[in-house]
């Protein structure tokens, strides 16, 4: 065997290694990306579940003619805000997740001060309409949540696998970012203070 030949043989392996370890790096970053863009997917469905849902609840509301008529308002405005809030899913940093959950939060927030001030009116909450509204909003508050707890783990290895040395190395090259989790809304986890007034 020629000397010049073990050189070549050994440069050749190691650019055979580096392409594999590249190429698989590239692979799994991709799938992994790809499970959790989808399960951001399944988030954002359900979230539109529940702007169609208000939008029935809103109709049915307004049918009853003395209903304060400001909290609706609120309702409508922040279902706007939070319709118009999306978030392109290849590009899931900390900003746009900060403002998609603000504009939701907002919507929450109208929402909990409509239903509360819904047990004001006898002849709404014995509305049957309403009541199934009530109930399919109640769901879909459970499937966003449950959306929301997916999403998170299909991100964990998804960045593990881009943060890892010596694949955050590769990571940079290809440039694949970390993406955001969601995060609890803030001051969620301080229990709310729950006064009983029963003047």
């Amino acid at each position: 065997m020629k000397k010049w030949l073990i050189p070549v043989i050994i440069i050749g392996l190691i650019i055979v290694a580096l392409y594999s370890w590249g190429k698989n790096f590239n692979n799994t970053a991709v799938e992994l990306r790809e499970t959790a863009t989808r399960s951001w997917g399944d988030v954002e469905s359900s979230y539109q579940r529940r702007n169609d849902l208000i939008g029935n609840l809103v109709k049915t509301v307004q049918g009853a003619a003395d209903f304060e008529r400001g909290t609706l308002t609120d309702v409508i405005e922040a279902r706007a805000k939070a319709t118009s809030t999306t978030i392109d899913a290849s590009n899931l940093n900390e900003a746009n997740m900060a403002q998609f959950q603000e504009a939701q939060s907002g919507l929450s927030g109208a929402l909990s001060r409509l239903l509360v001030s819904v047990e004001r009116y006898p002849e709404l909450k014995a509305n049957q309409n309403f009541l199934e509204l009530q109930s399919q909003l109640e769901g879909t508050e459970n499937r966003i949540n449950v959306a929301r707890d997916r999403f998170n783990e299909s991100v964990e290895p998804y960045n593990k696998h881009i943060k890892t040395f010596p694949n955050s190395v590769l990571a940079g090259l290809f440039n694949f970012d970390d993406m955001s989790y969601y995060r609890a809304d803030a001051g969620a986890e301080k229990a709310p203070d729950v006064d009983f007034d029963f003047k």
